[in-house]
C-alpha cells in the first residue's frame, strides 16, 4: 500500500472522521463503522486532504481533465482544496465547480457556482463517500444539462465495499450505468488492513472485537468483486 494511503487512513481516524462503533446509516443498515466527511473543519486538515485526493486523482486517472465537480454540500470544499493541491503538488490549474441545491435567479444566476461548465469541457466528479449512487443519478444530469462535456471519472476517499442497489459495490455500479472510471483514496480493506491491532494517538482502533464486527458486516452486506 502506497505510503500517502497509510497516512490517509490514520488522519481520516485522528481528524474524528472516521469512526467505529454502533451506527444506523441512511439506508437502515448497522454498521460497525461511519465516515463523515463534515468533521474535516480546520484549514490543516482541509489543505491535507486536498492533497491526498489529488494524488490519488494523479494516480487514477491522470490530470487530463479541466474541471474538478464537487456536487454540494460536502463536495464544495472538496473541490476547492483538490484543486488548490493540484496546483501546488503538480503545477496544473483545475477550475472547481460546484451546484446549488436551488437555483439563484439574481446575481451570479444559475444552478452552479464557481467555474461555469461548457462544451467540450473534460469533468471529473469528487464526493466523500458513496453508498447507493444516489448523489450521481442527482449530478449527472446537471452536468450534461451544461453542454457537450465527456465525464472522465468519480473520486471518492472511501470505498465502503457493500452493496449498493443490488449485489455489487456502489462504486461499481456507478462505473457499469454511466461508463465512467470510479476510484478511491483508499477502501475499507485498505483500512482493516492498516489499522488492525495497530495503535493510533495511543489506542488500539481496531481490535479483535471490531474486527469480528465487521467481518460480520461484509458477510452481510459486503458486495461482489
Amino acid at each position: 500500500m502506497e505510503h500517502y494511503k497509510q497516512e490517509f487512513i490514520e488522519f481520516m481516524v485522528k481528524s474524528d472522521v472516521l469512526k467505529f462503533g454502533d451506527f444506523t446509516l441512511k439506508s437502515g443498515r448497522k454498521s460497525p463503522f461511519f465516515m463523515n466527511a463534515g468533521s474535516y473543519v480546520t484549514g490543516t486538515q482541509l489543505k491535507k486532504l486536498g492533497e491526498y485526493y489529488a494524488k490519488a486523482i494523479h494516480d487514477n486517472f491522470g490530470l487530463d481533465f479541466d474541471v474538478l465537480f464537487g456536487p454540494a454540500y460536502k463536495g464544495i470544499p472538496l473541490s476547492v482544496a483538490t484543486t488548490m493541491a493540484i496546483s501546488d503538488l503538480y503545477g496544473k490549474d483545475i477550475r472547481y465547480c460546484s451546484n446549488r441545491k436551488e437555483a439563484k435567479d439574481h446575481g451570479d444566476a444559475g444552478i452552479l457556482l464557481g467555474s461555469p461548465v461548457k462544451d467540450g469541457d473534460r469533468v471529473m466528479i469528487i464526493e466523500d463517500v458513496t453508498t447507493s449512487g444516489k448523489s450521481i443519478e442527482e449530478t449527472f444530469p446537471i452536468l450534461k444539462a451544461q453542454g457537450d462535456v465527456e465525464i472522465k471519472g468519480l473520486i471518492v476517499s472511501l470505498n465502503r465495499m457493500e452493496r449498493g442497489k443490488g449485489d455489487k459495490s456502489a462504486l461499481d455500479e456507478i462505473r457499469e450505468v454511466y461508463g465512467f472510471p470510479t476510484a478511491a483514496i483508499v477502501s475499507m480493506a485498505d483500512v482493516v488492513e492498516h489499522l488492525y491491532n495497530k495503535e493510533v494517538d495511543g489506542r488500539v482502533v481496531i481490535g479483535d472485537g471490531v474486527k469480528a464486527a465487521i467481518d460480520a458486516y461484509y458477510q452481510q452486506y459486503g458486495a461482489q468483486a
